[in-house]
């Protein structure tokens, strides 16, 4: 019986994806529920399994464009066998006769070890031309396979060049195709420039207060959450008490009506090897510093796996990113729409502050607010953003809804 695949729907109102990579060529041998592609759509990376056991045969090529509800591979169900990582099989593979190796500077052109390496076959040629060793290059597909984007970004690195080699001065080009959720991302990112009334403003932190916290209590936070304790929970805990303190914040346009939203569904910004992504916490309000970090943690692990789903990254209400982490000292964030505001990070540098009248040196951390102002004042996105910085300064504020606790107990 010969078993038609249809590209299934990823999500609302996306018609059609990009057949990314072929996780396995025609004539192989698949089981039910094995990956057998991966596909772009506008909003994520997602697996395509193979829906029977059998022979498969793929209609499409790698990079094509391909509406949802189209065939793209025919498996034949009749055909009996065993799905076998290639790797297994180059293992498995009769050494050759001495007689039949190549010459030693034929060999030059292939690294010992690829063939046999947990990788895609499109992976696997590209690192043999560029002269790269499986082991140099971190997996993020299914188990640590390495995939087309893994050899990519690390080529783009320029980690493979030797020392001081510098540019080759060949004058030559080559043009890729953009991927469909860069060219998604490119079109939001134009359209909120163009349809939104968008301004920044900025602040400075003073970090000592959070780092010397951190510090006295990384090592038993650890021992008792099993997570480590990172910049990123305090500040989605302050930007969630400042959000309830400034409502239009967190909400956002609907054609003439403002929707406001009684909870945070706060977007964390994070580098994958597919591009930047934006997963969402949900009800972050409710989490505690322990819980933020450990959704934090599972979200970025997914990220880099390219195993987000749509669900996971659609909803939010409000977006921080963190450029301090790849060196920026400043920033003016692009809103995340249908967002009203984003949060950006920045590095925290030692810089000379006036502390009651002298002159110290502090960690200093500057932070940049990104809002629409049609929907947001710019009195309250300043107090926002002083909010925050009010609560970072006094962390004991975040356990009371951003006041001070003298306040609380007097019913100020």
């Amino acid at each position: 019986m010969i078993l038609d695949m249809k590209i299934p729907s990823p999500g609302e109102s996306i018609t059609e994806v990009e057949i990314a990579e072929w996780l396995v060529e025609t004539g192989d041998y698949v089981e039910r529920d094995q990956p057998i592609a991966e596909i772009d759509s506008d909003k994520a990376t997602l697996e395509l399994t193979a829906e029977e056991s059998g022979q498969i045969e793929i209609l499409v090529e790698e990079g094509e464009t391909v509406e949802v509800g189209q065939v793209v591979v025919k498996i034949d169900t009749s055909v009996q066998g065993e799905a076998k990582p290639k790797a297994e099989a180059a293992d498995e593979a009769p050494v050759a006769p001495a007689k039949a190796e190549a010459p030693k500077e034929e060999k030059a052109a292939a690294p010992a070890g690829n063939d046999s390496a947990k990788a895609s076959p499109l992976a696997k040629e590209m690192m043999n031309q560029n002269q790269i060793q499986a082991k140099q290059v971190a997996g993020s597909g299914t188990g640590g396979r390495i995939m087309k984007g893994d050899v990519e970004a690390y080529i783009s690195g320029g980690i493979q060049a030797a020392p001081m080699a510098g540019w080759g001065g060949s004058r030559e080009q080559r043009r890729e195709k953009m991927s469909t959720l860069r060219r998604k991302v490119a079109e939001r990112l134009v359209s909120v420039k163009s349809e939104t009334a968008m301004l920044t403003t900025f602040n400075e932190v003073d970090m000592k207060p959070v780092m010397d916290l951190r510090k006295k209590y990384k090592e038993v936070f650890k021992k008792t959450h099993d997570v480590n304790l990172g910049f990123m929970s305090f500040f989605t805990k302050a930007v969630t008490e400042a959000l309830n303190a400034y409502p239009a914040v967190n909400g956002m346009i609907d054609g003439k009506e403002i929707v406001y939203h009684d909870y945070a569904d706060v977007g964390i910004a994070v580098s994958s090897p597919k591009g930047l992504m934006v997963p969402v916490l949900r009800n972050a309000e409710q989490m505690s510093l322990a819980e933020i970090e450990a959704e934090i943690k599972r979200l970025a692990v997914k990220a880099r796996d390219g195993k987000l789903t749509i669900d996971e990254m659609t909803g939010g209400t409000f977006t921080i990113t963190n450029g301090g982490v790849f060196g920026s000292m400043l920033s003016t964030p692009i809103i995340n729409p249908p967002q009203s505001a984003i949060l950006g990070m920045h590095n925290i540098v030692e810089r000379p502050v006036a502390v009651n009248g002298q002159v110290e040196i502090r960690p200093v951390m500057y932070v940049a607010l990104s809002y629409d102002h049609r929907i947001i004042d710019g009195k309250e996105s300043v107090s926002f953003l002083y909010k925050i910085k009010e609560m970072l300064e006094d962390p004991a504020k975040m356990v009371f809804g951003g006041k001070d606790p003298g306040e609380v107990l007097l019913g100020l």
